[in-house]
């Protein structure tokens, strides 16, 4: 196939990945942005008991009808308890029982009255007001139901999904194993950084910004370097990962040039191509196959078309292969702070700066698919569909958020 939407690029691939080949069960304090394997529900309330919510006294409420300032209640306190601490006895009217904050209720009471608000003497507690039934009372369970689902197989672990589950006494989460992904570029033009620059020549940015991506995505990543602008020696580079490997990811070589070579790289692997050239701008000549065992894409080389066809082709990929549940970006209308002066004729994504609060998006000054810095503090993209005009401020645009 050539020529395909976006949205069917998205799809066919997603139809051919595999679900993840393994799990793997690991200590809680290593989990951060690791992939639930299965999901996980309370084994018992939280907090596992009724609780005070502050430093005072647990007492029973009705002993306090009546109480003013003038004419307080007295009532004796029977003894202390701190948080971690377990009072084992029954609370009587007429008794009180000092309390810290987090302290188990003492069986018998149904309220908790503040430190400051109260005068102890000795074994004597004056209360200078009524309290009401369950006042400054924390229930058992007030945060999470014994049976509640706290995380979703296909969720990320983060660090509040993290504490929730140390909160149930989990030492060890199932995690999906990591996307295995082989990544590479093509051309002879490349050097890598701290090579000296040559005429002709250009630094390799796009490896570092796709191993960079790759690392927050949570892939296993095998990096091969630059490879070279011939079909034999490139084939023999990526074949022996085929096996390993969920993807192949490269940049470079996928047009109709002299050394646009990855057409040819397919045949020779061997795999089966299963599109080229994807209806958007920049990134057309996008090109995705498959082999027995791994997934292939082959991004443009331009670093600003090889950034945004990730973003909208390759990281959902990466996502069903890490077993992750569907996060398409957010789609949000804005308003157009600056003029783009190009006609659209084909659907184009702009790199732009989304002001969240005042709506607004503003673009950068260079919009060529060669350029990368334009793109530093840009964090969303405008989507324009094909035949839009010529932009002005003020107009309505489509964003998606990154």
């Amino acid at each position: 196939m050539e020529g395909i939407t976006l949205e069917e690029a998205v799809e066919l691939l997603l139809s051919r990945a595999s679900s993840p080949a393994g799990t793997d069960e690991i200590p809680l304090s290593e989990a951060l942005g690791r992939t639930l394997a299965e999901d996980m529900r309370a084994e018992f309330d939280n907090p596992p008991f009724d609780r005070s919510p502050l430093d005072g006294y647990a007492l029973i409420a009705a002993d306090t009808a009546g109480a003013t300032k003038e004419s307080p209640v007295r009532l004796r306190i029977v003894g202390e308890e701190c948080a971690g601490d377990f009072f084992s006895g029954t609370i009587h009217s007429g008794e009180a029982l000092r309390i810290m904050t987090g302290g188990a209720m003492p069986q018998g009471t149904d309220a908790v009255i503040r430190q400051e608000d109260v005068q102890a003497t000795g074994e004597v507690l004056s209360v200078p007001y009524a309290l009401r039934h369950h006042e400054n009372y924390c229930f058992a369970g007030e945060d999470v139901k014994q049976g509640a689902l706290l995380v979703r197989q296909g969720e990320i672990l983060d660090a509040p999904r993290i504490g929730v589950l140390a909160s149930q006494g989990r030492a060890k989460a199932k995690v999906f194993r990591r996307p295995r992904i082989v990544l590479g570029g093509t051309g002879d033009e490349l050097l890598q950084p701290g090579e000296p620059l040559a005429p002709g020549k250009i630094y390799n940015s796009n490896l570092y910004l796709l191993s960079a991506r790759l690392q927050e995505l949570g892939a296993e990543t095998i990096i091969l370097g630059i490879i070279p602008d011939e079909p034999q020696r490139a084939s023999a580079e990526l074949r022996p990962h085929q096996d390993w490997a969920d993807l192949l990811l490269t940049t470079g070589g996928v047009s109709v040039g002299k050394k646009d070579i990855m057409h040819e790289v397919i045949r020779l692997l061997p795999a089966r191509r299963l599109f080229w050239g994807v209806q958007m701008k920049p990134g057309y000549p996008l090109l995705a196959y498959e082999g027995d065992r791994s997934l292939g894409v082959a991004l443009s080389g331009n670093p600003f078309a090889a950034c945004t066809t990730f973003e909208l082709i390759a990281r959902p990929l990466i996502d069903k292969l890490a077993g992750r549940l569907p996060r398409p970006l957010p789609r949000v209308k804005a308003t157009l702070k600056d003029a783009f002066p190009k006609e659209s004729r084909g659907r184009r994504f702009i790199r732009a700066r989304f002001d969240v609060v005042a709506g607004t998006v503003s673009l950068p000054g260079q919009h060529s698919s060669g350029s990368l810095f334009s793109a530093v503090g840009c964090n969303a993209l405008i989507d324009l569909p094909p035949g839009t005009g010529k932009l002005l401020p003020g107009d309505r645009v489509e964003v998606l958020l990154l």
